[in-house]
């Protein structure tokens, strides 16, 4: 694709990763990595990765993938396909050289083979948690940082016991706390012991506040 269809599609098609409340990515690389692609070209860039300086990077960019809000670069280097998130991407610019892209590359395959390697490799923590009849409802607001793996029938007060993945223990325990009275820890016994402790601390804070 030429430059000039580059900028044709850029014009009549507008990317906005923002959710209403979610904090926007910053995708401000976003239209030379296109270009790179189109143009099949080298990239060249600096690329952050948490808690480290900037480190400069030359790729063979071989696709996009958005992942819900988030966009990632899928780049060969030195022949090996990598994935860097967009975000983390500053000062990209696209060489004169030109991209070395494997006949043989599927994204759709790589990116799908890449993000199973990712998931299994996420931190897992499992609690059964019994909930109110209102707690439902609330629960789809949650549902990035939990994900309900069995769930029990109601019983005949309208309340079911769920057994839900979190990433960390402490992320159960805010789930049980925001709830208060409608959400009880069944196990494990640890966690079940420090949202205990987190409610009377609550309850003495009010308490010696008056």
């Amino acid at each position: 694709m030429s430059r000039r269809d580059a900028e044709y599609a850029r014009q009549r098609i507008h990317i906005d990763t923002a959710g209403w409340r979610n904090s926007p990515e910053n995708v401000a690389s976003l239209p030379v990595l296109q270009e790179a692609i189109w143009q099949e070209r080298q990239l060249q860039f600096l690329y952050e990765r948490a808690g480290c300086s900037p480190s400069e990077r030359i790729a063979d960019p071989l696709g996009l993938v958005a992942k819900g809000s988030v966009w990632y670069l899928v780049a060969a280097v030195e022949g090996a396909p990598r994935t860097y998130r967009v975000s983390r991407i500053s000062d990209a610019r696209v060489t004169d050289q030109p991209c070395a892209r494997p006949t043989d590359f599927d994204l759709g395959a790589y990116w799908q083979q890449s993000a199973a390697e990712f998931q299994a490799g996420l931190p897992r923590f499992y609690a059964k948690i019994r909930i109110g009849p209102d707690v439902p409802r609330w629960m789809s607001y949650r549902a990035r940082t939990s994900r309900v793996e069995h769930s029990e029938p109601p019983d005949a007060q309208g309340w079911s016991t769920l057994t839900i993945r979190f990433d960390v223990e402490e992320e159960a325990c805010q789930f049980a706390l925001s709830f208060g009275g409608q959400a009880e820890v069944l196990e494990p016994e640890s966690l079940r012991q420090k949202v205990i402790a987190a409610a009377e601390a609550m309850v003495s804070l009010y308490v010696s506040g008056r």
